[in-house]
């Protein structure tokens, strides 16, 4: 009776066991199980006692049985994990430890298997590995290490702080070595500074600095560190190490390219600017900020044309920035007159192309624009120069024609005259020929005097002008011609205002005012008195004096390309030798002026000259 309550105690501490434990047999048949071991693997109690683990697992692993075949003979295995899927189809991890199993009298009868579900232990171990190898391989890319240095033990370095400090493997980093890698001078005095700041008041640091190997290589480095507590006391200092050389090294280099980019772009003869999809400037150069009526660039950038253009202007570029952004498509060489806030105007060569970002999108658009305001003046200059050039060739030509003509018309004259007096035996048709000589010969002075006076004028083009008062230069000149006036009873209106004064050569105006008003007298109507009218009016940039009369007047259909052409008359006028217009003309465009003119016959004749300012 006792030994079966014995047995039934023990069965049933082995059941309540509150570790998952199975007895076999050296037969491998499972004896006794606590409930928790049979649970563990989803077992049936009943299927459970007298089976075989062969039976329950499917097999046993040859280590396994190994293991169990030893603690059959009294020596304890290691421990030893076996890895299952589960009902659900999840893998499961389970390490089982195996002692040997005694009988009252210390002999084996089997042995004690002790399991214990590790699953989360092992994914959390594999975890940890890969986190560690991954840890690893990024310290090894990034170049950055990890140390410690508590208060009370010997400062610790990993792997990546000794190849970076160029360390070999049997140095012992001390708190009186580990400074003498710092630099001298500031990267020595700041991780000294920073180390006392962490020590006395727990800041923590991040400092670039420079060291120098033991080899003599130089690095840079960013060190880092913090204070480690425990019991709000610090207890040492952990932290990391850097190696950023290469950084370092290429951002001096980026430096100095973007500063010799830089240099380059403020010394090109153009104005640069970049500008984001909102057309509002994000890059300038030293020329766009002067354009922009700035010093500094930081007033310009952040900024679209509207800060600085005209209106008009302003939508002009946008238009133009929102083209090149919209449709990706460059504008090239386009010529534009933009105006800035002052009103100044400025004519631009531009070119604008569009800037993409890594993906192909247009993020922006980089502009070029020429200052051509100086070039297109000098072709205005030439446009000018070549139609004078024109007009004075063939002004040259008609002059060549007047005097071919007029000289030639001489020359013979002359000659047969001579031929005439050499052949003529009578003293009195001698007489008669000599005077008729005398008489060419002053027709000849004449013309040649009258050719002097054009050559005079057109080649006179620096003499320099003088501010006269016009209206007492007219009555100057009524002065020298009243007899003519008087003797025609002639009236001269003078309306020209008492203040009034032109930029003239002189004795150019005089005899211009001289042959007009003798002119409106001369050709005066035959059923009525002479009337001519003097005034003048502001047109653009002219002063314009007008001349009207109420003579006989000219058909400008007839005579209108002939009327001051040299020796030209239109009329009987005994005196008119054709010249007077002509030099007129020559001497108001010598003075950079012009005359117009406006005439009905019968009714008379209106003449405008145009003295510019």
């Amino acid at each position: 009776m006792l030994n079966s309550t014995k047995s039934y105690v023990r069965d049933y501490l082995v059941k309540q066991l509150p570790s998952a434990t199975a007895f076999i047999n050296t037969n491998f048949e499972v004896i006794q199980a606590s409930d928790k071991w049979i649970d563990s693997f989803d077992f049936s109690a009943p299927d459970v006692f007298g089976a075989t683990l062969f039976e329950l697992f499917g097999g046993v692993s040859k280590k396994w049985l190994t293991e169990l075949s030893n603690c059959f003979e009294g020596k304890p295995g290691g421990l030893y994990i076996h890895t299952s899927t589960n009902s659900m189809g999840a893998e499961t991890h389970i390490q089982w430890k195996n002692l040997p199993w005694y009988d009252e009298n210390e002999n084996i009868i089997g042995a004690i298997l002790h399991t214990e579900d590790v699953t989360q232990s092992v994914v959390n171990e594999e975890k940890l590995e890969k986190l560690d190898a991954f840890l690893q391989e990024k310290s090894e890319k990034a170049k950055i290490g990890s140390w410690e240095s508590p208060i009370n033990g010997e400062i610790w370095w990993d792997e990546m702080t000794r190849k970076i400090h160029g360390a070999s493997a049997d140095y012992i980093p001390t708190i009186d070595t580990i400074f003498s890698f710092y630099k001298e001078g500031k990267s020595k005095q700041k991780i000294l500074n920073a180390v006392k700041m962490a020590h006395e008041n727990g800041q923590a640091w991040s400092e670039r600095l420079q060291i120098t190997t033991p080899n003599g290589k130089e690095k840079w480095v960013i060190s880092a560190g913090k204070p480690l507590y425990k019991n709000n006391k610090i207890i040492g200092l952990i932290g990391t190490f850097q190696d950023v050389t290469k950084r370092v090294l290429l951002d001096a280099k980026t430096k100095a390219s973007e500063k010799l980019l830089k240099t380059l772009i403020n010394h090109l003869p153009i104005n640069v600017y970049l500008k984001d999809i909102n057309s509002k400037k994000i890059l300038v150069n030293k020329n766009e900020v002067e354009f922009c009526g700035f010093k500094n660039e930081k007033e310009v950038i952040g900024k679209d044309d509207y800060h600085f253009l005209d209106k008009v202007s302003a939508e002009i570029c946008i238009e133009e920035d929102q083209y090149v952004i919209k449709n990706a498509k460059p504008i090239l060489g386009k010529e534009n007159i933009i105006v800035d806030r002052s009103g100044k105007a400025t004519t631009f060569l531009t070119s604008k192309i569009p800037m993409l970002d890594d993906h192909g999108n247009v993020d922006g658009l980089v502009g070029f624009s020429l200052d051509i305001s100086d070039l297109k003046a000098k072709e205005e200059e030439l446009r000018t120069l070549i139609n004078i050039t024109a007009l004075q060739n063939k002004k040259l030509v008609d002059f060549a024609h007047i005097i071919s003509h007029n000289l030639r018309s001489h020359a013979a004259n002359f000659s047969m005259l001579l031929e005439f007096l050499i052949t003529e035996k009578s003293d009195s048709e001698k007489k008669k020929i000599t005077e008729m000589l005398v008489s060419a010969s002053d027709g000849l002075l004449e013309t040649l005097n009258n050719l002097n006076e054009v050559v005079a004028i057109s080649t006179n083009i620096k003499t320099e002008k003088t501010p006269v008062h016009l209206k007492k230069v007219v009555n100057k000149i009524c002065g020298s011609l009243k007899y003519l006036i008087q003797e025609n009873n002639a009236t001269i209106i003078n309306e020209i205002n008492e203040n009034l004064k032109v930029n003239v050569i002189p004795e150019y105006l005089d005899n211009i005012i001289a042959n007009f008003i003798t002119n409106g007298v001369k050709y005066k109507s035959p059923f009525r008195d002479p009337i001519i009218k003097l005034s003048t009016s502001k047109e653009k940039q002219s002063i314009v004096l007008t001349i009207e009369d109420n003579g006989i007047g000219i058909d400008l259909k007839k005579h209108g390309d002939k009327l001051f052409g040299m020796y030209k008359t239109f009329h009987n006028n005994e005196d008119a030798k054709g010249i007077g217009l002509f030099f007129t003309k020559k001497q108001i465009e010598a003075m950079n002026g012009k005359v117009t003119v406006n005439s009905k016959v019968a009714i008379g004749t209106t003449f405008k000259i145009y003295f510019n300012e």
